[in-house]
């Protein structure tokens, strides 16, 4: 059975069956995806995580079709209407669609007109009349079944009866069902309109009052938002294709010709069509096409989520920041360069002259006492007021905007109190915000990705399955940089490869106990972490000044003994071959290709050994917003200005510009030139140029555009 799923995905992937059977036997034996695309390159040819987990979440799906598959058999069994035909047919369906269209008319369900109707002894007449011979006078037919006992009163009752069943074998048919549901995905229309006398408290989509378009090309963001709003009962929803196209593909395949029992059977298609069938296709379709847009949202979410895990981290530095606010002042922390708190305080910057003289004085001080080397400011409510003044205080600091969305749900978090048990949710979104400056990685896994603010209607999606992608990110993320075991928190832990919460904690809990780790192999002492969580995590943990040079490196344990033979073969040790490139140089790979080790994981190692525990983040790059510009009234039409994308969606970019509300640069917006996906221009946390198209003050929206000034719209 296997084997078949490895055949269709290899051409569904364009790889080759014996990838897709290493991939499937390292899984099974408990491998994780950053494990097997880092270390087990021999064994599936070098496929990256993108292939490893489109191939685990493929064989998932099929493994689920198969059970589905086999529920049905058994229960058609049990019913005792399993044929051999019915079997093959069952065998050589490929999707879960097909499989419940064969299933259908067997499946036990309510009481409906049709059984009704074939309970007054009444299947006969409509096999009768659904035969279409020309011979057959319905009428005289129906009289045969007239009976008053069992609520078949006239020739009437009988007809209507015998159609009643004719429609739900239509419905039930799937030959019919498969050729609605192409009819259906090609030329279905998704059109909504507002319920009367809902148009105030569904201005949010006013857009979508009188809104028809073809499903099939429907963006997600768009399918999402009429979604929304039918579930919140303000827009009537409607996924159709024009219905003579639907019923003439019903006259075509069911009346063979015309006579007395044709008009009949014209009757029951059209019935079975606005009764059952069409209802029942726009059901799937509207499956299908939420389906569409959540995996859609949430490959957008993702891609947002991992640039903005991996953004350029400023290092280990003594950091003062600062949590801005207007009424309560703002909250101020002084970390040293591991993120420990050392200090807090509040200032009030945006008060009286004697209030703003005293929070310089103790600026200065704390800059001073603590020997600050970076200032961070939260981007939230007078975040620009708060840096015109540590700017105007003239020190020799950098001062950097930080985006603290989510920061106020750490705060409040059960990890923040257990982090900081004796201090307010203030101070704790403070530390976070200097945290973030330093390494934005290390402090967002803390937060619920979904509070971090890069998702697009994420709330409306297949929640099982965003978390299942956004867990993919944040695993992925982390085990690309690597941890320091001695220094990483629970959360962080948590994420590299082969632990999770009960290991990760334990670790903390042991190095709480013993002390810093010395070496990687102290990571076997750690209760109940075996042979198997060491090997899927061992290459992703660091310790930095280990025992063995190599232990700050992502060069695996197992290798340890090939690269100290390449070492000893040079006559040097380990630390002169990572510190010397002309020794490097000299190694000939080949000669220490074996079945296990091959060229890729050979190579591997040469980059390890030449830039050991490389952080794959881009050079931390400080960032300013325009001076002068603190508020949407500061804004004008034309204006040129520096921003930081915060968020990516089908539909565009937002920017913020420095004002307390992000600007929209629509798809159209993005670029000289026709831009079908905008994340092919722009990443989160990319810092960009902008120029101000449109203010509106009263709805809060700012429009903004990155094309040339002077040149012509481009059509979409």
């Amino acid at each position: 059975m296997r084997e078949s799923y490895y055949t269709k995905i290899a051409q569904e992937i364009d790889v080759k069956p014996h990838q897709i059977r290493a991939v499937d036997a390292l899984l099974t034996d408990g491998s994780t995806v950053p494990f097997i695309a880092r270390y087990r390159k021999e064994q599936t040819g070098s496929l990256d995580e993108v292939a490893i987990t489109t191939i685990r979440d493929r064989l998932k799906e099929l493994e689920a079709i198969d059970a589905r598959r086999e529920t049905i058999i058994n229960s058609m069994r049990e019913q005792e209407v399993l044929t051999e035909e019915l079997q093959e047919s069952l065998e050589s369906a490929v999707t879960l669609a097909d499989l419940e269209d064969i299933y259908l008319p067997y499946r036990p369900k309510r009481k409906t007109r049709g059984s009704v109707a074939r309970e007054k002894g009444l299947t006969e007449l409509a096999d009768i009349i659904f035969s279409q011979a020309d011979e057959i006078d319905p009428l005289k037919e129906a009289e045969a079944f007239i009976d008053t006992d069992k609520g078949v009163k006239d020739t009437g009752d009988a007809l209507a009866g015998a159609r009643d069943i004719i429609a739900e074998q239509i419905a039930e048919d799937a030959d019919i069902r498969a050729a609605m549901r192409t009819l259906f995905e090609k030329e279905a229309r998704i059109s909504t309109e507002v319920y009367t006398g809902a148009e105030e408290e569904a201005a949010t989509y006013r857009d979508y009052f009188h809104w028809e378009e073809p499903a099939a090309s429907a963006p997600s963001h768009r399918i999402l938002a009429m979604f929304r709003g039918n579930k919140e009962a303000l827009l009537r929803l409607s996924i159709r294709p024009d219905e003579d196209r639907a019923l003439a593909l019903l006259e075509n395949r069911l009346c063979r010709k015309e006579n007395a029992c044709t008009g009949h059977v014209r009757l029951a298609y059209v019935d079975s069509y606005k009764r059952l069938l069409g209802p029942s296709m726009e059901n799937e379709i509207k499956a299908v096409l939420k389906s569409r847009a959540d995996l859609e949202a949430i490959r957008v979410f993702a891609t947002n989520l991992r640039e903005l895990l991996m953004a350029s981290p400023m290092g280990r530095a003594r950091v003062l920041a600062i949590d801005p606010g207007f009424r309560t002042g703002c909250k101020v922390v002084c970390l040293d360069s591991q993120g420990k708190l050392l200090h807090h305080d509040v200032i009030y910057p945006t008060f009286s002259a004697a209030k703003v003289e005293e929070a310089g004085k103790i600026m200065l001080e704390l800059t001073s006492r603590f020997a600050i080397e970076a200032i961070a400011i939260g981007n939230g409510t007078a975040s620009r007021e708060t840096e015109a003044f540590v700017r105007g205080l003239g020190m020799k600091v950098p001062v950097i905007i930080v985006n603290e969305s989510g920061a106020s749900v750490y705060s409040a978090s059960q990890v923040a109190r257990q982090e900081f048990p004796d201090h307010d949710v203030t101070v704790r979104g403070a530390v976070s915000i200097g945290r973030r400056l330093m390494d934005p990685l290390a402090e967002l896994v803390k937060i619920d990705p979904k509070s971090i603010g890069v998702g697009q209607y994420q709330h409306d999606v297949d929640q099982a399955k965003l978390k299942g992608m956004l867990d993919d990110v944040v695993m992925s993320c982390v085990n690309a940089v690597g941890v320091e075991v001695n220094t990483a928190s629970r959360e962080l832990l948590t994420y590299v490869s082969g632990l999770g919460p009960v290991l990760a904690g334990n670790i903390v809990a042991h190095r709480n106990e013993h002390g810093p780790f010395t070496s990687r192999k102290d990571l076997k002492k750690v209760p109940r972490l075996g042979a198997k969580a060491f090997e899927l995590s061992a290459g992703f943990l660091r310790v930095r000044d280990g025992s063995h040079p190599l232990d700050a490196s992502a060069v695996h344990p197992e290798r340890y003994d090939l690269v100290e033979k390449m070492a000893r073969n040079l006559g040097c040790t380990v630390s002169d071959l990572m510190k010397d490139e002309s020794l490097r140089l000299r190694i000939d790979l080949k000669r220490y290709e074996s079945e296990s080790v091959g060229m890729p994981t050979l190579k591997d190692i040469m980059t390890e050994l030449a830039k050991p525990g490389r952080d794959p983040r881009q050079a931390f790059e400080a960032f300013s917003f325009a001076e002068g510009i603190n508020s949407m009234e500061d804004l004008t039409e034309g204006m040129e200005l520096p921003g930081i994308v915060t968020n990516v969606t089908n539909f565009g970019a937002f920017v913020d510009i420095g004002v307390h509300q992000d600007g929209l640069v629509h798809i159209s917006q993005l670029a000289d030139r026709f831009v079908k996906n905008p994340a092919d221009v722009v990443k989160v946390n990319q810092k960009v140029t902008v120029r101000v198209v449109e203010v509106d003050i009263k709805r809060g929206r700012i429009s903004l555009s990155m094309r040339e000034a002077g040149s012509k719209s481009i059509r979409r």
